[in-house]
């Protein structure tokens, strides 16, 4: 009988030097920026293996209960394709002459704006969705963003099987600096990513942020050169080349086919500010998830 109670006693002293506490003080952590960033690099390394069954499970339910399945990835593209080549055919917009086929320019370009568009509304849509999950669970709050991300990569594969074969039906050539294409489009991703994040703790609280965000992105379509090319001149050109989608799209879609990149400045302009931006952006989401999970489940 005594050994048993040593025995207990034991475990649970090994239990109890067990467990993960977490101790809240009214300390900023931006006085420490070094201990904060290393606490980040810990808690993205760690929340890999749950961001992979994130997005193993949002995939398969976002294929599994519908009815055509993987084919809305290629409806969208297909449908913009065609509606905008028959008006193009018709003379009812005059988008001017394209480095490639025209339908092929379209769906390319359509494939690389709603890979942006996901990217921009992953984080809000994981955050939304976690909800219950955040205000009951600890564990890191990267893990939802890396699982949309997966997710968005994921779709633009499936989009690429497409992409490739519509290129080989109009014998669209490409050039060599194809194998450069993945670096533009994960810049591409990174700047929705980026303002997804900004974005996010403000939609758990309104939700005037994902409604809002439909209608700008709708405006914002027509502000991007997806289905026609820059301007050569006035005051939309302007606007278009202000537009900061506008140099990495456009640079996506060159070094995959053409080869001869036309914006080199703004492309690495945007990509600077993108790449600060989601690191400031991330300290931001770490520092205020905390205050927003605790009024949504007050």
């Amino acid at each position: 009988m005594r050994c048993s109670g040593v025995k207990t006693l034991k475990h649970k002293k090994r239990s109890k030097s067990q467990l993960h506490v977490v101790i809240h003080t009214p300390e900023s952590s931006l006085k420490h920026p070094l201990r904060l960033f290393q606490q980040m690099w810990r808690d993205l390394l760690a929340s890999r293996e749950l961001a992979w069954r994130l997005m193993i499970r949002d995939i398969s339910a976002q294929y599994r209960q519908s009815f055509l399945g993987i084919i809305w990835a290629f409806l969208p593209p297909i449908v913009m394709a065609i509606s905008f080549t028959l008006a193009n055919n018709a003379q009812v917009i005059n988008v001017g002459k394209t480095d490639i086929p025209y339908p092929a320019y379209v769906m390319f370009s359509t494939a690389l704006w709603q890979t942006f568009v996901e990217a921009l509304n992953g984080p809000l849509q994981a955050v939304t969705v976690a909800k219950p999950m955040l205000a009951r669970v600890n564990f890191p709050r990267e893990a939802l963003i890396l699982a949309k991300l997966g997710e968005v990569f994921f779709n633009f594969a499936i989009k690429v099987i497409l992409i490739v074969a519509l290129f080989i039906f109009f014998r669209v050539s490409v050039s060599w600096t194809v194998i450069l294409t993945p670096v533009a489009l994960i810049h591409l991703v990174l700047l929705g990513t980026f303002i997804g994040i900004l974005l996010a703790p403000f939609g758990i609280l309104y939700q005037d942020v994902s409604k809002g965000l439909t209608l700008i992105t709708g405006f914002w379509l027509f502000l991007t050169p997806v289905v026609y090319e820059i301007p050569s001149e006035g005051i939309f050109r302007f606007l278009v080349k202000l537009n900061p989608v506008t140099p990495l799209l456009v640079t996506t879609r060159e070094l995959a086919t053409t080869g001869i990149v036309s914006e080199p400045l703004g492309f690495w302009v945007v990509s600077g500010i993108t790449i600060i931006g989601l690191l400031l952006t991330w300290i931001t989401f770490r520092l205020a998830m905390p205050f927003v999970v605790e009024r949504v489940s007050s």
